[in-house]
């Protein structure tokens, strides 16, 4: 007998706070192409949310399909869109975003696209390995997909806007998400204030001369370059 998916039976707090990480997701996908900068905030509310879906798995209790939904979100949010996201930078640094793409020289329309197109992909690598061969208590080996489209978001807002130089960025997050090198999980403690940077870096971007992105960026950087040996959490 067919029970149908008994959506409303199968899901749980978590698992729309993650459902509204992928419309986030979305919604910046849609605007990179005509706003980046809004479309890097949205970036990095996404990855508040993220975070929060945990807090609230933790809290209320998790689902059989959460983890599978955390991981498609991920590739969306973390992949698909932050690719669109470096299209979007170097259209509206380069001058052909309000034109669209074909409007573009050849090679910057390649770079641009190519770059994107690495990012999509070692996403769903890594999101698809880690899945199937990654254990709740064992080493974590690479970036997660959600550092590294807030490393790339948080460093256009703070101010890089050299077209080869966030190209370059990006293809070294997207190769470190597969990197054989364990990273610990954040404390909570330590979540906590990030994620009230990172708040605060949405609201207000360019306060201070984009001081709370640069805060943000560093401390990404820092956790990124530093935690697998120095952190503290684990």
């Amino acid at each position: 007998m067919n029970e149908g998916l008994r959506v409303r039976e199968r899901l749980g707090v978590a698992d729309a706070i993650t459902l509204g990480n992928a419309v986030v997701g979305f919604a910046a996908g849609v605007v990179a192409l005509s706003d980046p900068r809004l479309a890097a905030r949205l970036v990095l509310l996404a990855a508040i949310a993220d975070a929060l879906d945990g807090i609230a798995a933790r809290t209320f209790g998790g689902t059989e399909v959460g983890p599978l939904l955390d991981s498609v979100t991920d590739v969306v949010s973390f992949g698909a869109t932050p690719a669109l996201l470096v299209v979007g930078i170097a259209g509206a640094e380069w001058g052909w975003l309000g034109d669209g793409i074909g409007a573009a020289p050849p090679a910057q329309a390649v770079a641009a696209v190519g770059v994107g197109a690495v990012f999509v992909v070692f996403s769903v690598l890594r999101t698809s390995l880690y899945s199937e061969f990654v254990g709740e208590g064992e080493n974590r080996p690479g970036i997660q997909n959600t550092l590294g489209a807030t490393i790339l978001a948080a460093a256009y807002l703070a101010g890089l806007t050299w077209v080869p130089g966030l190209l370059a960025v990006a293809v070294v997050l997207s190769v470190a998400m597969v990197a054989p090198v364990p990273y610990p999980k954040l404390l909570a403690r330590d979540a906590g204030v990030l994620g009230v940077v990172q708040a605060a870096a949405i609201l207000a971007p360019l306060a201070y001369g984009r001081l709370l992105p640069r805060f943000l960026l560093v401390a990404a950087l820092g956790y990124m370059f530093l935690a697998p040996r120095f952190y503290w959490g684990e």
